[in-house]
């Protein structure tokens, strides 16, 4: 695909957009905002909530709001061209309650976004650090049922890297029809519907506009990222992205997130065809 026919970047933001500090670096804002000058959209994709990465751009100081934001791995879409969001399926409460006894075994953590709250099992240092990311409070729940209580887009799980390891083979093993068990973190598990994926919801944002899939360059680092970049033009893994990852990807950066991975990556396939340096 020649340069002059990207239409819009797609990010995840851990591991991807930012460093290891969860800071948007100079050199990546000033990318952002080069293609905001050009007319090439710009996104995010993330497991988090719209509302939550609807701070991200004032946060990181642009003077723009993101053209499209990918919430929830896919559940939620927000178009900000049309101020329009668009939610898709929910897990139903049984199947929680189901996901909640099959994870018994397996030392952990659950907790979901409602009501603008972290609605945990128990506070530990992740979520309190969830809680600091997310800018929410956490609601510690005196039951199980109170995570299902309602539909939701997702649960997740907080556990150690060896148990997430364990927790991703046995669903791998041990496919549902209904739901599916996913890694977004080294140690987090999410569980959504079966049919809900970034590459979903980007597949949809496509079709409302006058675009195509081969006109979307995205990038990610982890397994919920696969989808979407399997299905966009260019699909491009961080080079600390996780194997499985770097293994479906087109292309791999030079870089890794705390050396300005994708932006380098977009000087040297787009903005070096322009002539231009950031």
């Amino acid at each position: 695909m020649e340069h002059n026919q990207l239409r819009l970047v797609l990010c995840d933001i851990d591991s991807t957009l930012i460093n290891s500090n969860r800071e948007l670096t100079p050199k990546t804002k000033k990318m952002i905002e080069k293609l905001h000058d050009r007319g090439v959209y710009f996104g995010l994709a993330s497991g988090r909530p719209v509302d939550e990465l609807q701070k991200y751009a004032p946060h990181w100081g642009l003077g723009f709001a993101f053209d499209f934001l990918i919430g929830m791995n896919g559940s939620e879409l927000w178009d900000n061209l049309k101020q329009k969001q668009i939610d898709s399926y929910k897990l139903k409460r049984e199947w929680i309650q189901e996901i909640l006894n099959l994870m018994k075994p397996f030392p952990s953590n659950a907790f979901i976004y409602q009501d603008g709250m972290l609605v945990a099992q128990r506070i530990d240092d992740a979520m309190k650090k969830s809680a600091v990311t997310s800018q929410k409070p956490i609601h510690v729940i005196a039951s199980d049922k109170e995570l299902y209580e309602h539909e939701n887009a997702k649960i997740m799980f907080r556990m150690s890297k060896e148990q997430t390891l364990k927790v991703e083979e046995y669903f791998k093993e041990r496919p549902n029809p209904y739901y599916k068990a996913f890694k977004t973190q080294s140690t987090l598990i999410e569980f959504a519907d079966r049919r809900i994926s970034k590459a979903y919801a980007l597949k949809i944002l496509c079709d409302n506009h006058d675009f195509s899939l081969e006109n979307v360059w995205s990038f990610g680092d982890t397994t919920n990222d696969n989808t979407m970049l399997e299905v966009s033009g260019k699909g491009i893994c961080m080079l600390n992205g996780s194997e499985d990852t770097k293994a479906i990807a087109d292309e791999i950066t030079h870089y890794d997130n705390d050396h300005d991975g994708v932006a380098m990556y977009m000087q040297e396939h787009y903005f070096d065809q322009l002539g231009e340096t950031l």
